[in-house]
């Protein structure tokens, strides 16, 4: 199997379960705007996926109401909805065996990067990794192929030989992909083995253990 020097990692649903967070702030969207809140099934569709991307999909809303979407997501998030949050157990000694082991951890999310830089700072996690990147406020920068494009700029990376992706939806895996490098399937978090196995995943990991084998 192939030693990994650098790994990036995604954050909703493969670092934290911030589901509880995130759901509770669409449906407070939903309410500021006299919109339908939509059953589960729905919600949980929004776990992953850049946020503007998700209300024009799943909310079949225009540009106009996704932009007031986005804005009324943000009254709630960043001050409740960020903290209804929690880290996987395992995760924290992950990082630092990764660490140990003389890893390039960095961070590739499609969150905002001050909420994440935040979230880490929260959960005493962000001495782990060497850079922590995300998305834009202002969604110049929210796909996850550009976000991980941004991410290998920061560190300088010049190739993608010993560099792997790790997320658990297939938007990390196509992400991924489009920048040259594999990516494992965080299982554990929201999206399905069906799911990541189709988008093209190099393996999957049904368990934080599983990751670490994988890894280390």
């Amino acid at each position: 199997m192939q030693s990994y020097q650098t790994i990036l990692f995604d954050l909703d649903g493969t670092l934290t379960d911030s589901a509880p967070g995130i759901l509770n702030s669409v449906r407070y969207a939903c309410r500021k705007m006299q919109l339908t809140v939509p059953e589960e099934a729905t919600l949980r569709r929004f776990l992953g996926p850049p946020l503007p991307s998700s209300f024009r999909s799943y909310l079949h809303l225009n540009e106009a109401d996704t932009t007031r979407a986005v804005a009324a997501f943000r009254e709630y998030y960043p001050d409740k909805g960020i903290f209804e949050n929690e880290v996987y157990p395992g995760i924290p000694a992950l990082l630092a065996d990764l660490k140990a082991a003389g890893k390039t951890v960095v961070m590739a999310t499609s969150k905002p990067e001050v909420f994440a830089r935040r979230i880490m700072r929260h959960f005493s996690l962000e001495n782990y990794f060497d850079a922590i990147c995300g998305a834009t406020m202002d969604e110049t920068r929210t796909d996850k192929g550009e976000v991980i494009a941004y991410a290998l700029r920061t560190i300088g990376a010049t190739g993608a030989q010993g560099i792997v992706m790790v997320g658990d939806r297939e938007h990390d895996v196509k992400g991924a992909a489009r920048n040259g490098l594999p990516c494992v399937g965080a299982v554990y978090g929201y999206g399905t083995a069906e799911e990541l196995t189709a988008a093209g995943a190099l393996a999957l990991a049904d368990t934080v253990e599983d990751l670490r084998k994988f890894l280390l």
